[in-house]
């Protein structure tokens, strides 16, 4: 689908016929184009711009292998439920309540009115309570809501075109839970490209419960949880995940906040570093696929 298709997805093909027709179809796009690019201001994270995780109850990592680049961080709970070690951290650190209480209370503020602003946005389109609303589409900068899904809210992927716009930004708001659909090991089955100027800093995901990113699902974009995120086997997330009340739960995840990484001379270093990792991770949960597979088989 191109962009022109997407833009006028939401509404149904005209007639060609006639100069009235002609004229409707003028009219139309006039009134068409401001409702799909609609210039955003940027959601202001605060203090809690260079967390890679923030949660509130309890943080876990089920593989044990989860990278996070981007500060870590939990309260109220106790740094005891952090289940990352400082070895897991690139680029940041792991913030405790009983050592960095004020920091992180300001951080967890901040997020909340950052959560308020972008649930609160007048949306471009609302697409309801419908089943993947956002597959296979390719969408310009403005706010999208939807509602819960039967199966997913994003199946395949979701294109997101700069389409010329000037700071352009994106803003989700899922009025219940947000689901990706789960996929396998170097097949994502539910991913967001990033095109013409598209960055992962002004992609925001505002969740009204929770969120889960299926296994192996790359996802760009901060995801702002009212309550908890949970990322699946080998999920990919170019941006941050922030929630507000409850955990975040990773499980062999990659997490890298783009805005953590160092600029302007070790942005490349780490981006290739990061992607030798992320590389070596899926080789490692390929071949872990194939032999859970095929238990019988000799090594």
């Amino acid at each position: 689908m191109n962009a022109s298709d997407s833009t006028l997805a939401a509404h149904p093909k005209p007639n060609l016929g006639g100069r009235g027709t002609l004229f409707s179809i003028m009219a139309a796009g006039i009134w068409i184009f401001p409702q799909v690019v609609t210039a955003q201001l940027t959601v202001n994270l605060g203090s809690a711009t260079g967390f890679g995780v923030l949660a509130g109850s309890t943080i876990t990592d089920v593989g044990g292998i989860s990278l996070v680049t981007g500060n870590v961080g939990l309260y109220p709970a106790a740094g005891s439920a952090i289940g990352l070690t400082a070895g897991q951290v690139l680029h940041g650190s792991i913030f405790k309540s009983e050592t960095s209480g004020p920091l992180l209370n300001t951080a967890q503020i901040d997020l909340t009115s950052a959560y308020n602003d972008a649930a609160g946005r007048i949306p471009t389109v609302d697409y309801g309570a419908v089943d993947n609303p956002l597959g296979g589409l390719t969408l310009f900068p403005g706010v999208y809501r939807f509602g819960h899904a039967a199966t997913a809210n994003l199946i395949g992927t979701l294109t997101l075109d700069a389409h010329g716009v000037v700071n352009p930004v994106w803003i989700f708001q899922a009025t219940s839970d947000f689901i990706t659909a789960a996929g396998a090991p170097g097949s994502p089955a539910s991913q967001v490209v990033l095109i013409h100027g598209a960055q992962a800093q002004e992609v925001f995901w505002a969740v009204g419960s929770s969120a889960t990113i299926g296994t192996y699902s790359d996802l760009a974009g901060t995801i702002l949880a009212d309550q908890s995120i949970t990322l699946g086997t080998g999920a990919q997330l170019e941006g941050a995940a922030l929630a507000r009340i409850a955990a975040v739960n990773l499980n062999d995840s990659l997490i890298t906040n783009p805005l953590a990484v160092p600029e302007p001379q070790g942005a490349a270093v780490w981006a290739g570093l990061l992607m030798a990792t992320a590389l070596a991770r899926r080789g490692f949960l390929s071949r872990s696929g194939r032999t859970s597979a095929s238990p019988g088989s000799c090594p």
